[in-house]
């Protein structure tokens, strides 16, 4: 109806430009607004108060003009014009529930839009490095990236959601070292573990199983290993740093390259295949787990790095190579190459961006940690260093979500070593309470994460409070069935003139808001406007089942509320599966 009122509105802006009233290059935004009190009519505009500088006339006068032009509409009831100039229209009741007929027709594809006009958008989200489990933290992002991608791709945008496996570099090398010595451990091997290292219950799975593959092949003694290393932290002379590198340095030469890489692989493998079957159970998945050694094993960061230099855009010092990221903005230079030769994270970013671009997406969205921040302008930077649209790059940055449990703020480590897990949370909430607790706030939000109210059956747990509201009307057509009567949605439509009652009209309303609000927060990545919409429709759909019997004897009757209320089931089904929450039929 918004959408038949702005036409409305647009065809009278026409209609000015011909007589001259405004003129003729002027091509306004009509903007309609449902009105928050009722007594000011269903819809409003701003329309003659925008124009009225153009016209030449008083906002009210115009706005007499404009209610002049409007064209006898059957669904409209009554046009007035309210204080300085605002317009407010009125809509017949019959026609407020047109939306039903809509809602029963389209069903799944209802809230579908082309506000994104099959642009192609590349969603990266979560890119945890594959060093560990994924912790409470990655959740958050999991559940947003996941929303904001589903949520674009019912706004017509066509999505491929991507995860960036950052699997080479130095804390790889820390990973695969730690293996590799917990694994001389169950050899027989005693020694004080690194306390950079990583120390988590994990790192023994995966060196227990390769000691299962490969027996004592492996097995180098502690006095080699050791030998010649700077002492770590703690010792007179230790850096934690140093000894962690020394020691990485000791795994490649005794074991050589191809042991080496197969300690590397068996620690990459186990830790990305458990990060798959995490997320996989946590209702997100991917079409491309992009690799970043593979990025450096075609060259593609090297051909990166040499187009910036050939642009004078890298120079050296100190025997290290730095882009010059102050020329974009930036607060300092950034190294791309450091002086031992090896490549930062930083240089892999700037190709892998690249690299994306030469995909040929049109929108790249990356779903950072809000620590990055400071990431952002030197990214853009990059890419506009390379000739690339640095507008093509949306950053969408989430704050970490604070676990409480008997009103106590929970500790970021279950032991030494191990962060509360992924699979943790939601061993203990579930999937669907998980995943509308993360996106039920703005993403750059702190929020804080109510373990025992997640769990909970009562109408203070937002998810229940929407699931149950599904439930709910699940249970009344089955009941009308066992009472006897056949559900006809037909009979329900020709009858929805019998529908009067204010919750019946505001349940309607609140139909009608559906697309909109799908369209508007896809525009601005923002799936928690869909929560709140599915609370407010579940709030209307509980007062009206508290208000009224919808298993009456008068059949018109019975069939239009029931058509009604298949109608609420059916979008709250749409918006649950946005945010990745299902909408089950029995609680």
């Amino acid at each position: 109806m918004k959408q038949k009122i702005a036409q409305i509105l647009a065809d009278v802006v026409q209609q000015l430009k011909e007589q001259r009233v405004i003129p003729e290059s002027l091509n306004p935004r009509v903007n309609v607004e449902n009105t928050r009190d009722k007594a000011h009519g269903d819809f409003a505009t701003n329309l003659a108060m925008m124009l009225t500088k153009a016209a030449g006339m008083p906002p009210r006068a115009l706005a007499e003009k404009i209610v002049a032009l409007v064209a006898d509409e059957a669904v409209i009831e009554k046009v007035e014009i309210a204080g300085p100039g605002f317009i407010n229209f009125f809509v017949n009741d019959s026609a407020k529930f047109a939306v039903v007929k809509t809602v029963l027709s389209q069903q799944g594809d209802f809230g579908q839009c082309n506000v994104g006009q099959g642009r192609s958008v590349l969603v990266e989200f979560v890119s945890a490095n594959p060093t560990g489990p994924l912790h409470v933290g990655h959740g958050r992002g999991a559940a947003y990236g996941a929303s904001v991608a589903n949520l674009l791709a019912v706004a017509g945008f066509k999505v491929s959601r991507e995860y960036y496996v950052n699997d080479a570099g130095r804390q790889m090398d820390i990973l695969a070292t730690s293996v590799w010595l917990r694994y001389l451990s169950l050899c027989g091997e005693t020694f004080v573990f690194p306390s950079n290292g990583y120390k988590g219950d994990y790192i023994y799975a995966i060196s227990e199983s390769l000691k299962t593959q490969f027996g004592e092949t492996l097995k180098r003694t502690a006095l080699e290993v050791f030998a010649g290393v700077t002492p770590d932290e703690g010792c007179e002379e230790g850096d934690k740093e140093k000894h962690i590198d020394g020691l990485i340095v000791k795994a490649k030469n005794l074991l050589g390259a191809t042991h080496y890489e197969e300690v590397f692989s068996a620690a990459v493998n186990s830790i990305l295949s458990d990060i798959k079957e995490d997320l996989a159970g946590f209702g997100v998945t991917f079409e491309e787990w992009f690799s970043e050694r593979a990025l450096m094993e075609t060259g593609v960061i090297d051909a990166a790095i040499e187009k910036l230099q050939a642009a004078d855009k890298i120079y050296e010092k100190g025997g290290a190579l730095w882009f010059r990221s102050t020329d974009y903005g930036d607060e300092k230079d950034r190294v791309v190459v450091r002086e031992n030769g090896l490549k930062t994270y930083f240089a892999s970013d700037i190709a892998y961006h690249f690299n994306k671009l030469e995909r040929g997406f049109d929108l790249l969205i990356d779903i950072w940690g809000s620590d990055h921040h400071g990431y952002v302008p030197r990214v853009k930077a990059a890419m506009q260093a390379m000739d690339t649209n640095p507008d093509a790059l949306e950053v969408l940055l989430v704050q970490f979500a604070i676990l409480y449990k008997g009103g106590e703020k929970l500790a970021m480590s279950t032991r030494s070593g191990q962060f509360v897990t992924l699979r943790e949370l939601r061993d203990e909430v579930g999937r669907d309470a998980a995943r509308f607790f993360y996106v039920q706030r703005k993403s750059e939000q702190h929020m804080d994460f109510d373990l025992d109210l997640a769990v909970s059956k009562s109408n203070e747990n937002p998810v229940y409070y929407i699931q149950y509201a599904h439930a709910r009307i699940c249970r009344v057509l089955v009941q009308s069935e066992e009472k006897g009567y056949v559900f006809d949605a037909e009979v329900g439509l020709a009858s929805l003139g019998l529908l009067e009652s204010e919750q019946e009209v505001h349940i309607a309303t609140e139909l009608a808001k559906y697309p909109e609000i799908v369209a508007r927060a896809a525009l601005v990545y923002e799936p928690h406007q869909i929560a709140y919409y599915l609370k407010d429709l579940a709030h209307a759909l509980h007062a009206y089942y508290n208000a009224s019997q919808f298993i009456v004897e008068d059949d018109a009757l019975r069939q239009a509320r029931l058509t009604l209320i298949s109608s609420v089931q059916q979008v709250l089904k749409n918006g649950l599966a946005i945010l990745g929450v299902s909408a089950p039929e029995k609680m």
